[in-house]
Formats: structure tokens, C-alpha cells, sequence
């Protein structure tokens, strides 16, 4: 029987989910199990790394019960993932020594102030800025405060990963610690240009090199199946990359200067910049973007916000004011015209390009006359407001000003958010035809892995986009007075927090 199908698992910060795609790209059949994190203490997120491991094969099963086809039919896998997230496990039986800290956990923004000195010399080795948003202070604080840890993990018992190597650990029986460049950049211990650990990195950390796991390329086969009642042995896993850039990827940003953003959890905006390394002056990031076979390393600016979808979900459970994420647009569009409610949501923090841990989520302009709706509205302007600050640093960054931009994630659904979007931007922005390029991306890679395409054209010529565009309605004088409000906003939010 033909190997037709790739088997795309894409592990996210609230849920897994795993996509069948046929040798087009398009869809088959896909399952999804919700792995929601907790929240122990403020500005602490974690996740249970058994809940996400045993995630695996319950959303496998579906999404080929979906599909209607057998695992015999997989010619490839691709893995993405929710990037930082740290693990530390026995090496021997797997088992996580403690819960995973995510991405979003702010519990080593002290840590991160008091290495401060050291900033610029970390940006310049790892294109990162310093911050708890990263890797290394987070396995740090493992290692200090779990008992027992950091003398495990230097005597060689423990390992270390982000998603990536958790789970594929858990694919291949234990037989691979390994993690793609992409995850590998976001620790603050892989030197950017060499694509490879540093050691000085390490020792300025505090981190064993022994329990970091081995990088390899985003695309070409890296391991086999094993030990799996759900799937074969032997199966090849040939694509990984961190979800952002295997967004990148899925939405064809194959060229320099082509640029998307992802509307999850978070939002994260990225710009294909080739095989140059731009360094940001303007609080983004710079990073490997997923690369496949046989091409230099390509790389990519990057602006990361932490609260966009997660906003909505906030509003759904902790404000309990609607009973499903979608019903915050009908309700959006029920505000009134005038109102001024504005929402800065720095939930945990502000992200790029501000970089202000200890902010805190807070709305403006409430008066009497307040609604509910009103408030919907507030919550997903607030987005878009952060999106076009990512715009404006970027374009700060670049030698040509962004003329459009790719959407996909959850938010993209939604036609009135996009507008909006557009309308603040003043640029044209364009919807993905499939909204989860996260996971078309890393199934791309995984085909290219194998031999599906003769090269990166073919894959291209599929990722073309052809989705709906959104052209920016408003004028100029209306897009710098909203921003201005906004500045205001997140100023004052800064200077409250700073001072406490």
C-alpha cells in the first residue's frame, strides 16, 4: 500500500492535536485533546508532562479514525510545539522530576534583573533579549529548587527538553534526547550562528551540559517509531520545529522580507530575513528559521506577545462572561460606537517589544454606561493594538518596511478582528487558507524529510497563499490618534508596575 499520508503532531500550550495531510497538504483527518496548563501561583504557569505525553496517542487515534486510513499508510511525521517550555526527566524511566515550567511563567523575572549585566553579551550569542519568557533562568530554577535535582542532573540521570524532546523521547521508546535547531535557539544556551550549545552559555547559567539533548536539522529524518501501541515501528519522524517557525513555513514566508502572525495563546509575528542575522535595536528577537534540506540556515525577526488568545479564554473563564471563545465576536460587534474602553492585556506580563515582566492586565475608560460588550470588544482590540507595535519595531529593524502580513491561528477566524487588524496596521493582511499553518508547516518538513517533493519549489508552489485579504479601511489621522491612546495606556501600565 502507498505511503500517501504525512502524521503531523502539534503539542500547544492548552492542547494537542494531531492532522493526517495527503501528499497536497490538505487536511484529512485530525484529533484533539485539551491539555490545559495550571496556574499555581501569580505569574506561574506549569503543565503536567504525563498529561502531555499521554496526550500522543489519544489524539493519533482520532485524527486517523478520521481520516479513515491505517498507520501503514504514513510515509512521514512532523512534530511542533509550544517553544520554553522546560521539562527535566530520569533518563532511565522517563519520569518528569517535577511539573514543566511554560513559556508564560514569569517566576525567574528576579533571576533574569539580576543577570542583567550581561545582557548585550547574551543577545549577541544567542539573538535572544534576557528574559523568563526563555529556557535557561527557567531549567535554572529547577535545578536550585527542586531537591535534590541539581546533583541528579551532573552525575548524568536527568535530561533536560523542551516539548520537542519529551515527545520525542516518548515516539521513539526513549531511544532519542534530541531537539531541533528552531527549540534549540530559545533557550539562551545555543550559540545563534553556530547552531550548536555553547559552553560558556552553560556555565553562566549554572547548567550541566551533559543533560541537554542533541540538535538536529528541522527536516530530514531524525529517529523511528518504537514501542508504541498506537502507531508502528519504524515510522519515520523527519520534521521538527518550534511552532512559530513552522508557522512561518506553513504560511510559504519562504522568501526574505515575507512576514506572518500567529494568533494562539500568544501572538507572534515573523519576518523571513534569509541567510542574514539581523540584530534587533527595537526589543524583537532574532532566530533560526525552519530550513529544509540541502539550503543554508535560513533566519527570521521575531516579535512574541504572551496574552492574545489566552485574553479570550480569560474573558470565558475567569470572567465567565461568555460560555464559548467564538461567542466573543457576536458580542464584540454589540458595543457601543463611542465607547473608549481600552485593554491593556498583560495577563502575565508584557512581551516584545516592551519587555516588562511585573506589568499586569489592565482596562481603561470604564465609566457607568459600561457593557459587557463593550469590554468583548476591549479585550480582542487589545490584540491588535500589540500586533502593530510588533509592526512599528520591526519596521524599525529593517531596511524595507513590511508591505503585508500573513494570519493564521485561532483569532484568524475571525473577520471582524481582521479588519480591525488591518484598519490599525494600515496594512493589508492576509487570512491563511488553512488557519493552523503551525501544524501544515511541520508536515512540510516532515514530507521534504523524506522525499515526498523533489525540492523546496514544489512545497511552495502548495504554500502559496490564497487566502481572503483585508484591506486597511481607515485613514492615517484615525491610526495615529488610536495608537496614541494606546502608548498612553501601556505607559502608564509601565510606570504603575515599575513602581508598585
Amino acid at each position: 500500500m502507498a505511503r500517501d499520508r504525512i502524521l503531523v503532531i502539534d503539542q500547544g500550550t492548552t492542547s494537542t492535536r494531531a492532522v493526517v495531510y495527503d501528499t497536497r497538504l490538505r487536511p484529512v483527518g485530525q484529533g484533539q485533546v485539551e491539555v490545559p496548563p495550571t496556574y499555581p501561583k501569580p505569574g506561574w504557569v506549569e503543565h503536567d508532562p504525563a498529561a502531555i505525553v499521554d496526550s500522543i496517542g489519544r489524539t493519533v487515534s482520532d485524527a486517523l479514525a478520521d481520516a479513515k486510513v491505517g498507520a501503514d499508510r504514513i510515509a512521514a511525521i512532523g512534530l511542533t510545539n509550544q517553544r520554553e517550555t522546560t521539562v527535566l526527566w530520569d533518563r532511565g524511566t522517563g519520569e518528569a522530576v517535577g511539573p514543566a515550567i511554560v513559556w508564560q511563567d514569569r517566576r525567574t523575572a528576579d533571576l533574569c534583573r539580576s543577570l542583567s549585566g550581561r545582557a548585550d553579551w547574551l543577545a549577541g550569542r544567542t539573538g535572544l533579549l534576557l528574559d523568563s519568557y526563555f529556557s535557561a533562568t527557567k531549567l535554572s530554577w529547577m535545578l536550585e529548587h527542586l531537591p535534590g535535582v541539581r546533583t541528579r542532573a551532573e552525575s548524568g540521570d536527568l535530561a533536560f527538553g523542551t516539548v520537542d524532546s519529551l515527545v520525542l523521547r516518548h515516539l521513539t521508546g526513549g531511544k532519542l534526547h534530541a531537539t531541533d535547531v528552531t527549540n534549540a535557539s530559545r533557550t539562551l544556551l545555543m550559540d545563534l550562528r553556530a547552531g550548536r550549545w555553547a559552553d560558556d552559555l552553560c556555565e553562566y547559567f549554572g547548567i550541566p551540559p551533559a543533560i541537554l539533548p542533541e540538535i538536529v536539522p528541522s527536516s530530514g529524518e531524525v529517529g523511528r517509531t518504537s514501542g508504541l501501541g498506537y502507531l508502528p515501528d519504524g515510522l519515520p519522524i523527519a520534521g521538527i520545529a518550534g511552532d512559530q517557525q513552522a508557522s512561518l513555513f506553513g504560511n510559504g514566508c519562504v522568501e526574505v522580507g515575507q512576514a506572518k502572525c500567529t494568533y494562539g495563546t500568544g501572538a507572534f509575528l515573523l519576518v523571513n530575513t534569509g541567510t542574514e542575522v539581523v540584530r534587533s535595536t527595537a526589543g524583537l528577537v532574532t532566530t533560526p528559521a525552519a530550513t529544509p534540506p540541502g539550503q543554508a540556515q535560513q533566519y527570521a525577526l521575531e516579535g512574541s506577545v504572551f496574552i492574545a488568545g489566552a485574553a479570550v479564554q480569560w474573558f470565558r473563564d475567569g470572567l465567565k462572561a461568555i460560555g464559548a471563545a467564538p461567542e466573543i465576536n457576536p458580542l464584540s460587534e454589540e458595543a457601543a460606537p463611542d465607547s473608549e474602553v481600552l485593554f491593556v492585556p498583560a495577563l502575565t506580563g508584557l512581551g516584545a517589544p516592551h519587555w516588562e515582566p511585573e506589568a499586569r492586565g489592565t482596562i481603561f475608560g470604564i465609566t457607568r454606561g459600561t457593557t459587557v460588550p463593550d469590554l468583548a470588544r476591549a479585550v480582542i482590540e487589545g490584540v491588535a493594538y500589540q500586533i502593530v507595535d510588533l509592526v512599528e519595531a520591526m519596521n524599525a529593524d529593517l531596511p524595507t518596511p513590511l508591505e503585508s502580513l500573513r494570519a493564521d491561528g485561532g483569532m484568524a477566524r475571525s473577520d471582524p478582528f481582521l479588519r480591525f487588524q488591518a484598519d490599525l496596521m494600515g496594512l493589508p493582511l492576509h487570512r491563511s487558507p488553512q488557519t493552523e499553518a503551525t501544524a501544515l508547516g511541520a508536515g512540510a518538513l516532515a514530507g521534504l524529510g523524506v522525499g515526498l517533493w523533489p525540492d523546496a519549489g514544489a512545497v511552495a508552489e502548495l504554500l502559496e497563499s490564497g487566502g481572503e485579504a483585508f484591506e486597511p479601511r481607515r485613514d492615517r489621522i484615525w491610526r495615529r490618534r488610536a495608537m496614541r491612546r494606546w502608548r498612553h495606556a501601556v505607559e502608564t501600565v509601565r510606570r504603575h508596575y515599575r513602581t508598585g
